[in-house]
């Protein structure tokens, strides 16, 4: 059976788009997307997404999997993806529908794309992570040694960590760990973000299932909202990731939080699975 796929990028995370609103077929087994992820025997990306037919007003439903062949709940690199392929060039607005929630996307006539994601969700049960009550800051013994965090859902797990120097981090270190501590049981995508001004952040993000990539959107989310329910920084901040850059803009409380950034088509194809 062939399969045909575009492939994108937002923000250097790299996106595979496979549109089935037509045929509705599901999606390959896991072991089907890891050879599809993987450069050598596939297109190669960070996240899939899988594009089916979704009742109006929605455009499209989609699905998220990682490289590891993983389903996740939520990506917002990969969301505006699908939306820039859905609707085009020029300006429009869509909903979407996604394991998550349904999905507002605005695309702006500078080519770039607003995603609605949602309220950040802190309850410890719902995002989920273990803890007796929600905290603006938790203790997490990592490596024998107790590391202060910011916990949060962008529709996925998410754990924060304030460092001096985003260089310096050792994500290759501590980022596997905390996705797979005991105290996260789908596991995290783990952040690691130094505050430059009140308008600025870095962000470097070890991806549940994936690895660092060079941008997590729902880090890049869940990182500013930490900064910002903190008063480190304004309601609007930009996110340097080491792919570029994005927007996000939070108000508070149970506001929505907007991502924006670019999506671009690479390359499209087919491939035998």
């Amino acid at each position: 059976m062939q399969l045909a796929y575009f492939k994108m990028h937002g923000t250097g995370n790299r996106i595979v788009v496979v549109d089935e609103r037509r045929s509705g077929r599901p999606p390959p087994s896991p072991q089907q997307i890891r050879r599809l992820g993987d450069d050598a025997t596939g297109p190669g990306f960070d996240q899939l997404m899988w594009v089916t037919a979704a009742e109006p007003p929605a455009a499209a439903r989609y699905r998220v999997f990682n490289a590891d062949g993983s389903e996740v709940e939520q990506c917002g690199n990969g969301v505006r993806c699908v939306a820039r392929l859905l609707a085009g060039d020029g300006q429009a607005e869509l909903l979407l529908e996604s394991p998550a929630g349904p999905i507002e996307a605005r695309l702006g006539a500078d080519g770039q794309v607003s995603v609605n994601m949602g309220a950040p969700v802190f309850e410890p049960a719902r995002i989920p992570f273990e803890a007796d009550a929600v905290a603006e800051r938790y203790l997490l013994q990592v490596l024998d040694r107790d590391i202060e965090v910011s916990v949060l859902s962008m529709g996925n797990p998410h754990c924060v960590i304030d460092v001096d120097d985003v260089e310096a981090a050792d994500v290759a270190g501590i980022g596997p760990v905390i996705e797979n501590h005991a105290r996260f049981p789908r596991k995290a995508n783990v952040g690691f973000m130094a505050v430059r001004d009140d308008g600025e952040i870095d962000l470097r993000v070890h991806e549940r299932g994936v690895g660092e990539t060079l941008a997590c959107g729902t880090g890049a989310c869940a990182a500013a909202v930490s900064a910002m329910r903190r008063g480190l920084v304004a309601h609007d901040a930009a996110v340097n990731l080491p792919g570029g850059q994005v927007m996000v803009s939070w108000r508070g409380d149970a506001g929505p939080v907007w991502l924006t950034g670019n999506a671009e088509l690479i390359s499209e194809g087919t491939i035998d699975l």
